[in-house]
């Protein structure tokens, strides 16, 4: 061995010593070295990255409160029930209490009356249960009331006029221990005494229990029940007993257990979860892409440094990890401060607001938040694993990068060509196809993950045929004699390596900006359409703005309908049923239906079933149910109506927004055959001619015995109430998309600033050149307005197709509805002008800290 060749290996011998003795001080002092010196572009992207993970984080945070509270409420009203015989919201007949009392198997039975009642003064509902204390005490004592102990007397609990409400009900009422509860009980007023509190009734839930008997008779429930609580005596199965009574139970009365309930109850607002945390990880994705913008514009800036650290010694893995560690640095300090905003939002929203975040499905629950270390891990990891995520193309390009080449000015795009070469078109081509290919899969257990998948391949594609997009279009712009925009096309054309980067975080929070404004309006006014279709008569009226407690008796009905001055009243009854005891109940709503025109009525999806002679009773049913229950026109389904099964035919499909789990019409007439209910909640009038709607609801009041507790509503204020709630439902989506807005604005802000500090060599050279500040500075303005503009172009295009997918992909998987795509041009337009003026604007605001350089500093590394 040679002198030369002992010399070498020293050498590569002191190299690797120095990559392993140092690397780790020497990134720790990099790191901190680039977020001192360029400290807005280190906070955007922490802030980036604390945006996504604390939205995620809040909507987790709220709904598992909202679920544990619930969930908690359900095991406490239960007790120690092993089974729940639950039937119709208008009950089942009481005499199947002691047969199944009776049943050696059973321990103990509760009985038990259930109302959701209107409150006066209130416009929420109060559920009211009536219980017989001596067995409830032995399955569900917190159900058994509390006498207060300066009344103490025991006889309360069996009083006709007592009731005892939950602490949760007393704050709501605003009440006190021996005030009056006054419930609307069909036109009437009933007023009932607060005899006391219940021992435990969760921390939020409202509840009143009073005796049975008392119950059916003042609440009108004579005869019926709508549940019973068992306890089965020790060793005995509740699965194996409730197969066995099922052959026992009247149609549509079920046993189900405490399991069964928590899942019903999470079923109810399963899919808007979901769709609200998959909107929180877009948030966190935009921030992704915002991170590798800043991460790939640094790189190239920095690739002078690397190259000299790889003369020294650093290896490319040394390189790549100093990178990566450094977007991971950015990404723990986002999530950390992410998680601790989440925490915050979370907290103000259920204090405020409640935990049904907008949706409804909560109402009435007040849970408190409380800190989930779990998924505050899950959300930290997500976002680190989000900012190493954008940091790893460009650590990747820069360990690949040759020392000595690295070194010479100018090299920066030569390391970009590969981005816009034809073949780059592959991938983009190949993540779009499958996209494609994701949203004509079914969901997955009722969630469309493959819809999902869709959105992300479709994103990923689009935003990766953005380098060859940017170098075809700027080739192809026309060339001008004027200097400064010949010059920025120039640029861009030429060098269209840092325009593709800048173009990736515009077109990924554009085209989602678009995908959810296109989406929100389509829904919208698919809303508004389908409620002009539903209410064609000129007045409407409800028995209670909510609840069941109130109802149009027949006499009611027949004094509304003579009421002089209308000249047609129709009525409906809406009741509920359940089909499956794994979802939630079915509205079963009886009104006239001509089944020879039923499309007068319902705003029908297809052509209806019109049947003759002795056919089947024909059923409409929703979206929602064909699709739950797999059902067409023309199939037969049996329903639970009155105690008995009857078959009817299903003779169309109906659209329904307002119920995601399926209702199903049926005629009148048919109803009240089945059944021995008159009873209606809700009335279409249509007045005499010259008599306005104002007069009719007048006359109405001054005859119906309790009309001032009747509700009134014009088609326009139903549709504009039923609009506010749409908005206020779609509130968080608003929110989220804000977010995604801001980021996206920040990230065209830290695209151009970068991309300015990266072109001073080529701003000292035109100053050189003779071109005055000003001139850089409209240059530079020309180039991001150019830049934005493609972006936005190319935005819009890619947020279509990604709307499409949620719009008839997502949406009708994950509530069953369908609508037609609606593009809300002016919300747009105004989106892609704020993007295009941000572009310019941050374009300038960068140029000032470019053009702070002496034009002969700038170029003296080329000397």
């Amino acid at each position: 061995m040679t002198s030369a060749d002992i010399q070498r290996g020293s050498r590569g011998s002191a190299a690797r010593s120095f990559s392993a003795r140092a690397i780790v001080s020497t990134a720790a002092a990099l790191i901190a070295g680039e977020s001192r010196g360029h400290p807005v572009r280190a906070l955007v992207a922490v802030l980036a990255i604390a945006a996504g993970v604390a939205m995620g984080y809040a909507v987790q945070l709220i709904n598992g409160a909202a679920l544990t509270e619930l969930a908690s409420t359900v095991n406490s009203l239960m007790g120690n029930a092993d089974l729940e015989i639950r039937g119709p919201r208008t009950g089942f007949d009481e005499s199947l209490y002691p047969r199944l009392a009776r049943l050696p198997e059973v321990a103990a039975a509760s009985p038990v009356v259930e109302v959701d009642a209107r409150i006066a003064g209130q416009d929420d509902v109060l559920k009211l249960l009536g219980v017989d204390v001596f067995h409830a005490g032995r399955v569900t004592p917190d159900l058994v009331g509390r006498v207060a102990a300066s009344r103490a007397n025991r006889l309360d609990l069996l009083a006709p006029d007592a009731v005892f409400l939950s602490p949760a009900a007393l704050a709501w009422t605003r009440l006190k221990i021996g005030d009056t509860l006054t419930v609307q009980v069909g036109l009437r007023q009933v007023a009932l005494r607060v005899a006391g509190t219940l021992p435990a009734s969760g921390t939020s839930v409202r509840i009143g229990v009073m005796d049975i008997g008392a119950a059916q008779w003042r609440l009108e429930r004579l005869g019926t029940l709508q549940r019973i609580d068992i306890k089965l005596k020790a060793g005995i199965d509740a699965a194996t007993f409730a197969r066995q009574i099922a052959p026992l139970l009247p149609a549509g009365v079920a046993a189900v257990g405490p399991h069964d309930n928590a899942h019903r109850t999470s079923q109810l607002s399963r899919a808007y979860r979901a769709n609200l945390n998959v909107l929180a990880l877009v948030a966190l994705f935009t921030g992704a892409f915002l991170v590798f913008t800043i991460q790939a514009l640094a790189a190239l800036r920095r690739r002078a440094q690397f190259a000299l650290l790889r003369a020294l010694g650093v290896t490319r893995r040394g390189v790549l990890g100093l990178i990566v560690a450094e977007g991971a640095v950015h990404g723990l300090l986002g999530a950390i401060a992410g998680v601790a905003l989440g925490y915050a939002v979370a907290a103000a929203v259920l204090h405020f607001a409640g935990g049904d975040l907008g949706g409804g499905y909560f109402e009435g629950v007040r849970p408190r938040v409380q800190f989930d270390a779990a998924a505050a891990c899950l959300f930290i990891a997500l976002g680190v694993a989000a900012a190493v995520l954008g940091s790893m193309a460009p650590a990747l390009e820069a360990a690949r990068a040759q020392p000595a080449q690295a070194l010479k000015a100018g090299d920066e795009e030569t390391r970009l060509q590969p981005l816009h070469r034809a073949r780059s078109l592959l991938g983009p081509l190949a993540a779009i196809v499958l996209g494609v290919a994701a949203a004509r899969l079914p969901s997955v257990n009722g969630l469309p993950l493959f819809g999902y998948a869709a959105v992300a391949l479709l994103l990923i594609g689009g935003v990766l045929a953005m380098p060859y997009i940017a170098r075809t279009v700027f080739d192809a712009l026309p060339h001008t004699q004027r200097a400064l925009p010949q010059l920025a096309l120039a640029q861009l054309a030429h060098a269209p390596g840092r325009a593709a980067i800048g173009l990736a975080g515009i077109v990924a929070s554009f085209s989602l900006m678009v995908a959810m404004a296109i989406m929100v309006s389509s829904f919208r006014i698919a809303v508004d359409d389908w409620l002009q279709r539903l209410l064609p008569a000129p007045l409407y009226l409800r028995a209670a703005p909510a609840g069941d407690s109130g109802f149009l008796s027949e006499s009611d009905q027949a004094a509304l309908a003579a009421t002089p001055g209308i000249a047609r009243a129709e009525f409906l009854r809406s009741t509920q049923i359940t089909l499956d005891t794994r979802l939630p109940p079915v509205a079963l709503i009886a009104r006239p239906i001509d089944p020879r025109n039923p499309g007068a009525r319902l705003p029908l999806t297809g052509a209806p079933l019109i049947a003759g002679g002795n056919a089947l009773p024909p059923v409409w049913v929703s979206e929602a149910m064909a699709d739950l229950y797999r059902l067409q026109v023309g199939n037969r389904i049996a329903l639970p109506v009155g105690g008995q099964s009857v078959t009817f035919a299903v003779a169309g499909v109906w659209r329904d927004y307002a119920r995601q789990f399926g209702a199903a019409v049926i005629d009148e007439t048919d109803y009240r055959k089945f059944t021995s209910d008159t009873r209606a909640t809700d009335a279409a009038i249509w007045p005499a001619p010259g008599v306005s709607t104002a007069q009719a609801a007048a006359r109405i009041r001054e005859r119906v015995a309790g009309g001032d507790r009747l509700s009134f509503s014009e088609p326009g204020e139903i549709r504009d109430a039923s609009l506010r709630i749409f908005d206020r439902s779609f509130a968080v989506t608003y929110l989220l998309e804000a977010v995604a807005v801001l980021i996206g604005l920040f990230g065209i802000g830290a695209s151009f600033g970068a991309q300015a500090l990266s072109r001073t060599r080529e701003f000292g050279v035109l100053r050189h050149l003779g071109v005055t500040r000003g001139q850089i500075a409209a240059l530079l303005v020309l180039e991001g307005a150019l830049v934005a503009l493609l972006g936005v172009a190319s935005g819009l295009v890619l947020g279509t197709g990604i709307a499409a997918v949620l719009v008839y992909v997502v949406n009708p998987q994950s509530f069953h509805w369908t609508m037609s795509l609606h593009m809300p041009w002016a919300l747009v337009i105004t989106l892609a002008s704020s993007v295009v003026l941000a572009a310019a604007l941050t374009a300038l605001w960068s140029a000032r800290s470019a053009l702070s350089v002496d034009a002969v500093r700038a170029v003296r590394d080329d000397w």
